[in-house]
């Protein structure tokens, strides 16, 4: 009986390659791409497939813009982790912030997605049209990206932790104010208490500018460790969003993600 393999790497252009009994080799060539599938099957009333792949990717692949599949996220706090209780109530003291513009212009606050026990938490700007709509961070074209991000380092949303500077969204996307990055540093800074990561993934200038030297440029901050209260592990890469806007500062964010990528596997 045939055995039919979905090839999942490329999501909009999905191949299903159809095996018999036997063994099957095919190679794909794409620019960076080179992808050896080996399969192997052993039919006697039962099936045995044994896939492999290896792949030389470089970051014109990983940070093309086209969506990947992904299980959509909720954002809401796993019951039963014993931090739900003061995020609930840093979300709660998030809602009932008064005379802020952004709330004011906001449809919902978009708190935090994923797992509140990650070693990795990631910081981003603020949230958008898609985030403010789904009550979610990072969900929108920035979100499809960083999510490409965290999957060339064998990451998944539900492995790390999300938020962002402000957790409403800005009028017209704009950048958040100094005034208003000021306003919610204090929760900013209860946050990464509560999740106690052991790393920290700045995003984005704003995110630098509330956690580090204001006065820097991004691109002299970016590919170095930092300490953040003396312990824990922080590094500054470029938002997905500039790096849509400025694809050849892909390279860069590649070799921070790397940086990342070393880091988690020595925390193994």
């Amino acid at each position: 009986m045939p055995v039919k393999y979905l090839d999942i790497l490329s999501s909009s252009n999905s191949k299903e390659y159809t095996v018999d009994s036997g063994r099957l080799v095919k190679k794909i060539t794409d620019k960076s791409i080179i992808i050896f599938l080996n399969f192997s099957m052993t039919i006697n009333n039962k099936v045995t497939r044994l896939a492999k792949y290896y792949s030389l990717i470089n970051y014109n692949y990983i940070f093309n813009n086209k969506a990947i599949n992904r299980y959509k996220q909720s954002q809401k706090i796993l019951s039963n982790n014993s931090k739900n209780p003061a995020l609930e109530i840093l979300k709660k003291n998030i809602e009932n912030i008064k005379n802020c513009e952004l709330k004011k212009n906001a449809t919902q606050i978009v708190f935090a997605d994923g797992n509140p026990d990650a070693n990795l938490m990631i910081i981003g700007e603020g949230p958008g049209a898609n985030e403010d709509l789904e009550g979610c961070p990072f969900v929108g074209r920035a979100g499809q990206l960083l999510d490409k991000m965290l999957k060339a380092i064998n990451l998944d949303r539900k492995e790390v932790y999300i938020t962002n500077v402000v957790n409403f969204r800005p009028p017209a996307n704009r950048k958040p104010t100094p005034e208003e990055i000021s306003r919610y540093l204090p929760f900013l800074k209860k946050h990464i208490e509560i999740i106690s990561p052991k790393i920290i993934l700045l995003l984005g200038s704003t995110a630098m500018t509330a956690l580090l030297n204001p006065t820097e440029v991004i691109s002299k901050v970016r590919g170095k460790w930092f300490k953040y209260n003396q312990s824990i592990d922080l590094l500054v890469s470029y938002h997905p969003a500039f790096l849509m806007r400025q694809p050849d500062q892909k390279k860069m964010a590649w070799i921070d993600l790397k940086m990342i990528r070393e880091k988690l596997v020595k925390l193994r």
